[in-house]
Parts: C-alpha cells; structure tokens; sequence
C-alpha cells in the first residue's frame, strides 16, 4: 500500500512549523506503511557553496562528536552538526563533490542519506508514529517536506529500503505503486555513472530523474519523460530545494490527493492525512489527473 504526504509552505509564516504540521500527516498513514517512515526536509539553506550532508548508522552509541570533530579539521571550520535519532547533519563551507569523496573514503561504516545545500533526509524501521517521535520530527522548520509510509512488498524492511530515496543533489522521491524495468533501468543507468545503494524500484525512479536532469531536462520534463520509460504504477512526489512536484501514472491505480490554499499545497494517498492542516475546510481539493505533472515553487528547474 504505502502512503505519501508532502507540503509545501507558500506563506513564509508557516515555515517555523512545518514538522509540526507534516508530521501528523505522516502519523496519519500509519495503517498505509507500517514498516518504515521517513521525512526529507527542505530547511536553513547552506550560502556560499557550502553543503549539508545527512548521514546514517546503525549504532544507537556512535561516537558522532569524534565526526564532527574530525570533519572540522578536513575544512579547516567550524562544521555545524544536529544528530536526531539515528541520523546527523552536517553542514560546512565544503562543495558537496568533497564532503561525498571525504565521508566515502573515511567513514565507509556511515551511510549516506542526502546531500546538497537545502535538504536533510531522515528515515528509520517502525512505527511511523515512533519514528515521528524518535527523530523529533514536530520541532524542525522549513519551506517543505516529503514523507512516506512503507509495506515493504518488493526489498527488505532496512533503513536503506525506506523511503524518501535521494540520488542527486537536494532532490529526492518518494513513491507508492511497483515498476516492472527497474533492474534493466538500474543497469542502464549504472552504466551513466549513476550509484545505487540498494535494490529498491524506488531509488532507480530517484536516479533516472537525477540522469534526466544531469542530461539537461527541467524537472517537469523528465517526469514527462517517465511516463514513457518506467513501466508499472506509482504515484511520485519529488522534491527539489525550491519544491516539490507530483505525477501518477498514465493508468493511476494508485490512490493521491491534492489540496491548495492561499498559505499552502498538501499531498497525500488519503485526503485525511490533509483534513488536520489549517484552513483545509477552505482547500481546493481534487484528484490528480493520470500523467499530467504538477509542479509548485522551483520544482521545474
């Protein structure tokens, strides 16, 4: 089933409570994806060609002041870190290309979750309702956020498997539904230079838009694109640092709403993961239409 909600923050004034309006929704679609939850926010953007990196690891005691410091002599700066749950992120004066190439070739035991300048990335196995509450989710700001609910149906109940999946810089995707080609396009795509860290459909949609944008498409044309090479059903919505895009596919099985005020726009597999937002009473609500792309923000460059 899997269930995805994403908001996006038009008026600045909800910005300061953007998890604690997106993580009810989430709660929400619990019973749609009670395996795994995860929330890529977009938040605090680094200026001056800096990066944010959020990383993973599995031990609840890892030494993640010793990262820190050690990271810190790597820039020669002071490097900001928020550890929540199993996850920190750091941010520093470094481009993402040497953060990437430091953190891979020192510390191969972290996983890596998301990187650019806007984005952090955090997700977990369980309860979307205790990993709401283990990562703190109600207390961060931001401009918006993609979330999702897994029953994991086709790979493993892991963190990796989880969803949001991010393969380029400050763009991420979530996705309910099953594609069919996904291993030859994970081959095709891997021969482009794009990695995979895991088997997941999910992360070769993530990475055929990151090769679709690499390649020069606006983001609005490569899922106009997808509607052609990824075989299956799925409802995406994917973000990027300046927001957020949804489309479902050309047959649409797969259950999404959307809704839009004056202060916000809202996305969710059930309109009751919206129904709790401010002024949702007054909300253009309606069903997206099969393979049309909606886009809000930046989400088209």
């Amino acid at each position: 089933m899997c269930g995805i909600v994403g908001l996006y923050a038009k008026n600045p004034e909800l910005r300061p409570r953007l998890g604690e309006l997106v993580s009810p929704m989430l709660v929400e679609l619990g019973d749609r994806g009670p395996d795994s939850a995860g929330i890529a926010f977009y938040r605090r953007p680094v200026a001056g060609g800096g990066s944010k990196i959020t990383v993973h690891h599995v031990d609840p005691g890892y030494e993640w002041g010793s990262l820190r410091d050690a990271f810190a002599a790597r820039c020669g700066a002071d490097v900001e870190m928020e550890v929540r749950g199993s996850h920190a992120t750091l941010a520093s004066p470094l481009p993402p290309a040497d953060v990437e190439r430091w953190f891979g070739e020192r510390h191969p035991e972290l996983r890596v979750m998301s990187v650019g300048d806007t984005i952090e990335l955090y997700k977990e196995k369980g309860l979307p309702v205790d990993v709401v509450d283990r990562f703190g989710f109600r207390d961060i700001d931001g401009s918006h956020a993609l979330g999702h609910t897994r029953m994991a149906t086709e790979s493993a109940v892991t963190t990796e498997h989880s969803h949001p999946f991010s393969t380029g810089l400050d763009l991420c995707l979530v996705h309910n539904g099953s594609l069919s080609n996904h291993n030859r396009l994970r081959r095709n795509l891997r021969r482009e230079g794009i990695a995979f860290q895991t088997d997941n459909d999910t992360e070769v949609a993530a990475g055929y838009l990151t090769w679709r944008l690499r390649e020069g498409d606006s983001l609005d044309e490569a899922l106009e694109a997808a509607n052609d090479d990824l075989d299956g059903f799925y409802t995406f919505a994917v973000a990027t640092r300046d927001g957020f895009a949804v489309l479902r596919d050309p047959i649409a099985c797969k259950p999404a709403v959307l809704a839009e005020t004056e202060d916000w726009v809202a996305m969710g597999s059930e309109f009751r993961a919206i129904a709790p937002l401010p002024g949702a009473d007054r909300a253009e609500i309606w069903e997206p239409t099969p393979g049309r792309v909606y886009h809000w923000g930046g989400a088209t460059t």
